[in-house]
């Protein structure tokens, strides 16, 4: 047993922040370390208040997380309420203010196991059995509580200040499928209230910025079960700001000489063999299909039908660069767990584009990439985003495509070009395409944690494999590099991101509704139907609600649910002096306009894209 520290308490860092090791040394805690204990001490002091509710629970596996604390636990045939999670937390707060001291011990395997069988922890003693021989089995003690565990921990109940159960979901002993499913309880533990306040406060703010709960209210897409999990479909106000994005992005690219496709959402297993993506991301795909003696899969990218319509015809080394471009329908399987609206599904439409060049070329043409990524970003605003190379992990021998060489070569070059362009970048290792080293566009996003929007990747392996050939100078036949690029990623994730960003409240050339016409109750709606139809001929989205509803719930619906960027008032006033009460979305400030003078600025705004 170790010794404890004891005496009067006083400031928290003073005495509460000392942290006691499996050997029962007890020190000050690195400050870099405190939220790790303090989370991983909670997940204990959960886990005792779920064993005295549940004296039959049988605990797996309770870590620390970036966010919180969770702990896997067996519960029989109980099924947990939210008024249960609440018990267990006020069960916490008890065994918090009984301050326990908490103490550590090691004990030989034989004697850990025989603890262990003896409270009937039939998962810890599993766990003990995948242990090296030579492992350390130490345990932790607080009260009538005892746990397997490497620590460190704080050293009484009392330091945790600030906690929170938030969740539960379902989670497999060891995270194997074939396994029985465990109850995964989590939640949040901070230094002070203070903290945990300003935690929750972001919570509420995620809540608000949910682009699932704003894609509800606003009517922008729709999923349900019948059709499948993970496949939403695109309301009209939705699809509306998806076709908005697809003509934006290839305006942008057949200014910089994209040729755009349309190419089948399937293809043989022959054709992802000979690319490789049977063997190293069959696991992503949905399952193959039999069609009249040909086996099909549902194509997880895009890529081999590009190589294919290169292959198509002979190419001179004058016909390179050839940039290939599509908005392309792709499916991959993804955890059920894992799914997030539009920003993470199982089906989903990729900007995608491939680019054939010579290796003359490849610094030229990552650098135009980059340039329209970043002329892309500056149009939306995004601005807080980090750039990573992303590198094979040469241990890994089923992920990537084995060639140490071709490796070494697209990793260097890749390298050098953005070091040579300027390219502020981390290196992460494993997070390459099986086939060849990419450039990463990570952004953070208003809520959660950050994710690849846009990506760069340099291909030397697939040209190699699908025998690509130009014709060079001096007559002899060369394999062509392939850049893979997306800007935009999926239009659906691009779209999930701007919908977080800006809480619905989109610039009015991507406004689903860009005006509402709106009557006053008992108005007369000959001038307000003429405004409407007048909208719509210049080619702005307007809708007219003549409603016999007041005005007030008219402009409360037009600002918080559809959140139209203009609103137009019509009433006696306005009818009588053929003008417009126009009242902008984000003030509520109303302007006397003239319909030629309004409809002259919008249609600007709309055009540049303001």
């Amino acid at each position: 047993m170790c010794n404890i520290i004891m005496g009067a308490y006083a400031t928290y860092n003073e005495v509460y922040m000392k942290i006691i090791y499996n050997d029962g040394t007890v020190a000050e805690c690195p400050q870099e370390e405190e939220l790790q204990v303090i989370r991983h001490t909670a997940a204990h002091i959960m886990a005792q208040a779920i064993k005295r509710l549940y004296p039959h629970a049988d605990f797996g596996y309770g870590p620390a997380t970036d966010k919180g604390f969770y702990y896997d636990v067996d519960l029989g045939d109980t099924k947990l309420t939210d008024d249960d999670l609440a018990a267990i937390e006020k069960e916490m707060q008890k065994i918090v203010k009984e301050n326990l001291p908490i103490k550590s011990f090691i004990l030989p395997r034989a004697e850990a196991i025989a603890l262990m069988q003896s409270r009937n922890e039939n998962y810890k003693v599993e766990h003990i059995g995948d242990l090296p021989e030579d492992a350390i089995i130490s345990f932790y003690q607080q009260g009538e509580y005892i746990d397997m565990c490497k620590g460190p921990h704080l050293t009484y109940t009392k330091a945790l200040k600030a906690f929170k159960i938030t969740q539960q979901s379902g989670a497999y002993w060891k995270n194997d499928k074939k396994n029985k499913m465990l109850t995964r309880i989590g939640g949040v533990a901070f230094r002070t209230q203070e903290e945990l306040a300003a935690y929750e406060e972001l919570v509420k703010e995620a809540k608000a910025r949910d682009h699932r709960k704003i894609g509800k209210d606003m009517k922008l897409f729709m999923t349900d079960d019948l059709i499948g999990r993970g496949l939403p479909m695109f309301l009209p106000n939705g699809y509306e700001i998806w076709q908005q994005l697809e003509s934006y992005i290839k305006e942008k690219e057949r200014r910089l000489g994209y040729l755009h496709v349309l190419t089948p959402c399937v293809g043989t297993v022959g054709l992802y063999r000979t690319s490789g993506h049977w063997d190293h991301y069959r696991e992503n795909m949905f399952p193959m299909m039999e069609v009249d003696d040909e086996q099909f899969v549902l194509r997880p990218m895009n890529c081999p039908h590009h190589m294919m319509i290169y292959a198509n015809q002979t190419h001179s080394y004058r016909d390179l660069p050839i940039r290939i471009g599509e908005i392309a329908h792709d499916f991959r399987y993804e955890p059920s767990g894992t799914l997030k609206g539009i920003e993470r599904g199982r089906h989903f439409c990729q900007n995608d584009a491939h680019l054939f060049v010579t290796p003359e070329q490849i610094k030229d043409e990552v650098e135009s990439v980059v340039n329209l990524i970043f002329d892309v970003y500056k149009d939306f605003g995004i601005t807080n985003y980090r750039c990573v190379l992303s590198l094979r992990d040469p241990e890994d021998k089923v992920k990537y495509h084995q060639d140490d060489a071709m490796w070494e070569k697209a990793e260097t070059a890749l390298r050098d070009v953005l070091t040579a362009l300027g390219i502020q970048f981390t290196e992460e290792i494993g997070e390459a395409a099986f086939y060849g080293p990419k450039l990463d566009v990570n952004v953070q996003p208003a809520i959660g944690a950050e994710y690849t929007l846009s990506t760069c990747q340099l291909d030397f392996c697939l040209p190699a494999k699908f025998n690509l050939t130009y014709t060079d100078k001096d007559g002899s036949d060369k394999t062509p590099v392939v850049l893979h690029r997306a800007i935009l990623g999926s239009l659906d994730r691009f779209m999930a991101y701007l919908i977080e960003e800006t809480k619905g409240r989109f610039p009015v050339w991507l406004s689903p509704l860009q005006v509402k016409v709106l009557t006053l109750p008992n108005t007369d709606a000959a001038f307000a139907k003429e405004v409407h139809e007048k909208l719509l001929d210049a080619g702005v989205r307007s809708k007219l609600d003549d409603r016999n509803e007041t005005i007030g719930y008219k402009i409360r619906e037009a600002r918080q649910v559809d959140r139209v960027p203009y609103m137009l008032i019509m009433g006696a006033k306005e009818i009588s002096e053929g003008v417009l009460s126009v009242r902008s979305r984000d003030t509520d400030q109303t302007t006397q306009m003239t319909v030629d003078e309004f409809i002259n600025a919008i249609t600007e705004q709309i055009r540049t894209r303001a």
